[in-house]
């Protein structure tokens, strides 16, 4: 089997060497025995095992090297507890160790913790719309779901959010060699008319000001300067600079 070189945590796997199912099993025995050289060699020897079972993890936003660990953490419970008089390889032991490992992990150190019946209520509802799935070749809405896990409609909401990843608004979800298109932009409320026409507006009665009152409202409050600043800075008193900044918000002001 060809593999790629990995590096991770510090480790490169073309430096790992593989060994065969039978000197898994002697190195087993010797590790159970108090070996710890035996233990270590097992470890070094099963990392590209820890590494195919993270293949069905990637995508997260979870870093790679944390889940290495957590995973090689599964691996180390594996040889501990693997019994070596049953007719079974190690790496089908293993892998469902490492898996289980890794996902407990995502499940109770996410970046919102949440409590236990409110986890166990998300994944009793994600499990009756896989159901729901393969019976009806079609996804259920929530109201179909709490209605087969017989619980309200909000709770289960509550839950399916809870234990879905936070996902940044500045997220890009689309890109064509220009600007990127962010969740943040396909976003919208119920004002969203109300705001752009308001934006409108407000952009129509600036532009009737004259050139000193643009200066001044530019000034305060896209610059964050003083109306004292704005005095020293176009030459006139700090009284001229506050009733010329009043008058053309009042002008604005009426024309919305």
């Amino acid at each position: 089997m060809q593999y790629n070189k990995v590096e991770i945590s510090g480790i490169n796997t073309n430096d790992l060497k593989t060994i065969k199912e039978s000197e898994k099993i002697e190195l087993l025995k010797k590790a159970h025995s108090g070996d710890r050289a035996a233990r270590e060699e097992l470890i070094n020897c099963n990392l590209r095992l820890v590494l195919s079972v993270l293949q069905k993890f990637t995508g997260r936003s979870d870093s790679p090297d944390d889940l290495f660990q957590v995973g090689v953490i599964g691996l180390i419970k594996a040889i501990d507890n693997f019994d070596t008089s049953l007719d079974v390889k190690f790496s089908t032991y293993a892998v469902p160790m490492i898996s289980g490992e890794v996902k407990r992990f995502l499940r109770d150190y996410r970046p919102m913790r949440v409590s236990r019946s409110l986890r166990d209520l998300a994944y009793k509802a994600m499990q009756a719309k896989e159901a729901y799935i393969c019976q009806h070749q079609c996804e259920p809405t929530v109201d179909q779901i709490a209605e087969i896990i017989g619980e309200k409609r909000a709770d289960v909401v509550t839950a399916i959010e809870s234990v879905t990843d936070p996902v940044s608004l500045y997220e890009p979800v689309y890109s064509d060699a220009g600007d990127a298109l962010y969740i943040l932009d396909q976003v919208g409320d119920n004002d969203d008319d109300k705001s752009w026409l308001d934006e409108l507006t407000v952009k129509e009665a600036i532009s009737n000001l004259l050139p000193r009152e643009k200066n001044i409202l530019y000034l305060r409050f896209f610059q964050g300067r003083t109306q004292v600043e704005v005095a020293k800075q176009i030459g006139i008193s700090q009284a001229q600079v506050s009733r010329l900044e009043k008058s053309a918000l009042n002008r604005i002001k009426s024309q919305l």
